[in-house]
């Protein structure tokens, strides 16, 4: 009877090594595809202070494993000692670091070295991850699997970057010639609203798979009845907002977003510009194109996403209201699938049409909520330097739901807390209504 439990035990654990080194192994196979299409040039470049190189993102994600999980490990050879100092991001508990807003100045180390750093710290975690031992799922897991998710994010960011840098080029070079299956339908479904009632709601992640720290403690949340959008705010929906000068209308904005949109000179969306009186073009990694008027918005600030719902007569949700609208809908939608290396948000929805469900909730855009990101009730960072993951930013910050079409399969869930400073619009960021119920 033992020696079956111990067989059963080696199979079981066979079978979790099996799947977190194919887990690693396509996540650092997604990165290297979406810097493929880019040339040794694009991959240095740095459009501004937010946005980082393609190269280092490729260099910091092998940073990560390197630093939290190979060489405590205590037996690692490192690739380069400097590189702990040029790929660190904000891990103060690890050392000093190369600047962030200088990262674009990093010409050396030069592409092929990168690639080379990846290839080392590969083959180092793939024999880190076949040597787990028996046991149950240990810390050392949860690393490699918060090491994967990490990149995970990152992959997200090297195509908002990328879309950050191809903007500013005067030629508008695409960074992926769109395919057929690109083409949708040019019909947005029809805006409805969802009833949702008053209740003591359970917030925060069960415990199931993985979740990153801020997802939890899950707590207990009074919520009043609201009724939330059954999709996202489209693009000719902007378009009237734009033509009843929204963007001028001071009535309608924060003072700090107004004061922003007035400076920058804010009058649509990012990437889009006016070719002729009402003929919208927008920039995005299919190079210029006519705005579609059926697709979401997307690329607008959490300022514009305020000010829009207070033309609209409505608001946005809070991020439990969000989170309660979407615990029913599976957490699939246009996301960045196998091969879908040039996203854009689409204006058919896959999921929530015939079930009684919101649509769009994952995938298209990242949805802005009204709710600041702050710690859950009890929340306390992991101890040592990994505890600055994601802790230490919440401040200042507008917390946003639900994923992109740039986010990678599998990576989103519904109670997901991305977070972005409010005036920032260059990351694939739109807008769903809400109103009291």
């Amino acid at each position: 009877m033992q020696q079956s439990s111990d067989l059963a035990a080696t199979v079981a654990d066979s079978g979790r090594r099996r799947s977190l080194l194919a887990l690693f192994q396509r996540t650092r196979r997604q990165s290297l595809a979406i810097a493929a299409p880019l040339s040794a040039e694009d991959q240095v470049v740095q459009s501004m202070p937010d946005a980082s190189p393609t190269k280092w993102h490729l260099a910091h994600t092998s940073w990560f494993f390197e630093t939290f999980i190979l060489l405590p490990g205590g037996v690692h050879s490192v690739f380069d000692p400097l590189f702990g100092f040029l790929f660190n991001s904000y891990y103060d508990a690890i050392g000093s670091r190369h600047p962030r807003p200088e990262r674009g100045m990093l010409t050396r180390p030069s592409l092929d070295r990168v690639l080379a750093y990846r290839a080392h710290v590969d083959a180092a975690m793939e024999t880190t991850i076949d040597a787990i031992d028996d046991t149950p799922a240990t810390l050392g897991d949860a690393l490699i699997e918060l090491g994967v998710h990490h990149e995970m994010q990152h992959q997200e960011l090297m195509l908002t970057d990328i879309l950050s840098v191809l903007a500013l080029n005067p030629l508008c070079p695409a960074y992926a010639e769109p395919a057929q299956a690109d083409e949708r339908p040019l019909d947005a479904p029809p805006l409805r609203w969802h009833d949702i009632s008053e209740g003591i709601y359970v917030i925060g992640r069960s415990g199931d798979g993985f979740a990153f720290d801020n997802e939890g403690p899950r707590h207990r949340m009074i919520v009043r009845p609201y009724r939330i959008a059954s999709r996202l705010v489209t693009n000719g929906e902007w378009k009237q907002f734009i033509d009843d000068d929204g963007y001028r209308r001071p009535e309608l904005w924060l003072s700090d977003g107004f004061a922003r949109a007035t400076a920058e000179g804010w009058r649509a969306p990012q990437y889009w510009c006016e070719r002729g009186p009402g003929e919208w073009v927008a920039m995005g990694l299919h190079g210029l194109r006519p705005v579609n008027d059926a697709a979401p918005v997307c690329h607008v600030s959490y300022y514009e996403a305020d000010a829009y719902a207070r033309w609209a007569g409505k608001r946005l949700p809070t991020e439990a209201e969000w989170e309660i609208a979407a615990r029913d809908v599976a957490p699939v939608g246009n996301t960045l699938g196998s091969g879908a290396l040039a996203p854009q948000p689409v204006s058919d929805a896959p999921q929530g049409s015939n079930d009684g469900t919101p649509q769009q909730m994952f995938g298209d855009a990242w949805e802005w909520t009204s709710s600041p990101y702050t710690p859950y009730p009890g929340f306390r960072p992991p101890a040592g330097a990994v505890g600055e993951y994601n802790g230490k930013f919440m401040c200042n910050q507008m917390v946003l739901r639900g994923g992109s079409c740039a986010t990678p399969d599998g990576h989103v869930r519904s109670t997901y807390r991305n977070f972005f400073y409010p005036h920032q619009r260059w990351q694939f960021s739109g807008v769903r209504l809400a109103e009291e119920g």
